[in-house]
């Protein structure tokens, strides 16, 4: 990283004190500390201090690191504190409770006012999901300059649910945004389970439509088992059809559910390393948590999976270098449980009784642990929907043209 290598341990001189604090220029503080887990591996000043056994000082900014493994090859910045830090011993680093982590020890004490924790860096769903909807987009223009027609998407709504009315208008609005055809069927709630099924079987012979979506959850009187059963496999873009579970256990997806492909992309948009990785999930529902573990798995991480007979949940949760919460119940994990530098994707989508959105994790507590986490809202949730517009795609472009 430029300019690290200007990094120098503090001597009894007041004026080479100056003069070091002159040369570390702030440039070279933002690079320090501007992404958290952000592996330095070229720093040799940083690496002989710290094989020196001395603190990682600076006049202005004391710095946190996570030491990978002796003899040290990485480590990582994880938090700082300034810019009152006052100077300290060249001792060797005081350890804290959590394995691995050292900080500077100063002189005088830093006060929980000055004392500032690195948070994490968000995976903005939002940004990476309007990459989706633009590739997409340029899919459906390619397709129209090739004389073909759009891609078709049926969605079809039973009831007056009031979440799932507002579901609705958010994947035909996305569908109009990248030229997909979309067409809704708002059903009344003692709709029929024959006169549904009737309308399945039409749509599944339209040749303009390549994709079914039936918004759950139906009326208690209907059988969304049946219904999802009766959509054809190559129109199935929720990916919930048994045939395309199986292809995805057999490592040949084709068309992915949307949540579990929407995480692995935003995975993928941090480079994530899978292998050698502990991928915990915390729910292990048809809908996240079991087609999840298998997109885990084909990436070649070491999968656990927990659920609701899963005991001494707090330990699964601070092994995992990939945390995948996906229980929705508010809150279930406690920011200290999160491992430091690990990677949070909070499914969760859970309403308080103040009307405020809220994830599976308490969020401020793991932002200060966590190298990465996604927000609630704005983080998996626009990624559904983007990867449901990408299956429409594919099934018009790889099954059915």
């Amino acid at each position: 990283m430029v300019g690290v290598e200007r990094f120098e341990l503090p001597t009894s001189c007041s004026q080479s004190r100056r003069a070091t604090r002159l040369r570390y220029t702030p440039k070279i503080v933002k690079l320090l500390v501007s992404k958290v887990g952000a592996h330095i591996n070229d720093a040799p000043g940083l690496r002989q201090a710290l094989c020196a056994g001395k603190c990682l000082w600076h006049p202005y900014y004391s710095l946190a690191v996570r030491v990978s493994r002796p003899p040290l090859t990485a480590f990582t910045i994880i938090e700082h504190i300034g810019p009152k830090a006052q100077a300290c011993d060249n001792t060797p680093p005081k350890e804290f409770a959590i394995t691995g982590i050292t900080a500077c020890r100063c002189r005088q004490p830093v006060t929980p006012s000055e004392r500032v924790l690195m948070t994490a860096q968000l995976i903005d769903g939002k940004a990476i999901s309007r990459s989706v909807r633009d590739e997409v987009a340029a899919g459906v223009s390619r397709r129209r300059e090739q004389g073909l027609r759009p891609p078709g998407l049926a969605v079809i709504l039973v009831g007056n649910d009031p979440a799932s009315s507002v579901y609705v208008r958010k994947k035909r609005e996305a569908c109009e945004e990248t030229g997909i055809i979309a067409r809704d069927y708002s059903l009344p709630e003692n709709t029929t389970q024959e006169s549904l099924n009737q309308l399945v079987d039409d749509l599944n012979s339209d040749p303009e439509i390549d994709g079914i979506l039936v918004q759950l959850p139906l009326p208690g009187h209907l059988d969304d088992d049946q219904i999802l059963l009766r959509i054809r496999p190559d129109k199935d873009v929720d990916g919930f059809h048994p045939y395309n579970i199986g292809r995805l256990a057999q490592r040949k997806p084709e068309l992915r559910p949307c949540t579990p492909a929407g995480i692995i992309r935003l995975l993928d948009s941090i480079k994530t390393p899978y292998k050698g990785q502990h991928a915990v999930i915390v729910g292990a529902s048809n809908i996240v948590g079991r087609p999840m573990a298998m997109e885990l798995l084909i990436k070649g991480a070491t999968v656990t999976v927990t659920h609701r007979f899963t005991e001494n949940l707090a330990r699964f949760v601070g092994e995992a270098d990939i945390l995948i919460a996906a229980a929705g119940k508010p809150g279930l994990i406690p920011g200290e449980w999160v491992r430091p530098g690990a990677t949070v994707i909070d499914v969760g989508i859970n309403r308080t009784a103040e009307g405020k959105l809220t994830g599976d994790v308490v969020f401020a507590a793991a932002a200060e642990r966590a190298g990465w986490i996604t927000p609630v809202p704005g983080g998996v949730g626009p990624m559904t929907i983007a990867i449901l517009l990408q299956n429409t795609l594919y099934a018009a472009d790889q099954l059915h043209d």
